[in-house]
């Protein structure tokens, strides 16, 4: 198991990770105003606050998260308040394999992309472009340098750079933003790319 894994694992079991609020992110509301509905997929969901705001909006909504805590909490939400939204454990570099099928028109990423270890990138930059649908929104949210102790579990950060890198052939970096925080964290950047 990666130690990762391990770190998060136990966060939710044994604590309340600083990151996972019940409240979406305000920014949500701002992209899918005025949208009509279509499906959209949450990859590091964690316990699913906006997957659950955006299936009230009217989304066919996954969510998908690699700690088991985590989602048992996101599906017990959903029981709780009516909402549909499917909830996958697994890991977000492997959406296919997992049954995660596409085409997706919006792709939310709130904290996830900037702890995958380099290692990993590719493979998840892969699955990204293999369920969006053409014209498909992507908005990535993280941070730029990650506290040491993150690096220490292969968390690198993201910048736009970066992403240009990883999705410059399939998506077009449209808008790169100030997000507020997350958690303790301040430095939440918020990149809104669009699939060609």
């Amino acid at each position: 198991m990666r130690l990762d894994s391990l770190f998060y694992r136990f966060t939710y079991r044994f604590g309340k990770p600083p990151w996972d609020t019940s409240r979406h992110r305000p920014e949500l509301e701002e992209i899918v105003r005025g949208r009509p509905p279509g499906r959209a997929l949450d990859l590091g969901c964690g316990t699913g606050a906006d997957a659950r705001y955006l299936a009230r909006q009217g989304w066919d909504v996954v969510g998908i998260d690699f700690v088991p805590e985590a989602t048992e909490r996101a599906r017990a939400g959903v029981c709780s308040d009516g909402t549909k939204v499917r909830f996958v454990t697994g890991d977000v570099a492997r959406l296919r394999a997992l049954g995660v099928a596409g085409p997706f028109d919006l792709i939310l990423d709130v904290g996830c992309y900037h702890a995958i270890p380099d290692r990993l990138r590719d493979e998840y930059a892969a699955e990204v472009v293999a369920v969006s649908r053409p014209g498909a929104d992507f908005y990535l949210a993280g941070i730029t340098h990650p506290p040491a102790s993150w690096r220490l579990l292969g968390a690198s950060g993201v910048d736009a750079a970066e992403l240009r890198l990883r999705f410059g052939n399939t998506f077009d970096v449209a808008d790169e933003r100030s997000a507020g925080s997350i958690g303790r964290l301040r430095q939440l950047n918020l990149y809104h790319l669009v699939r060609n």
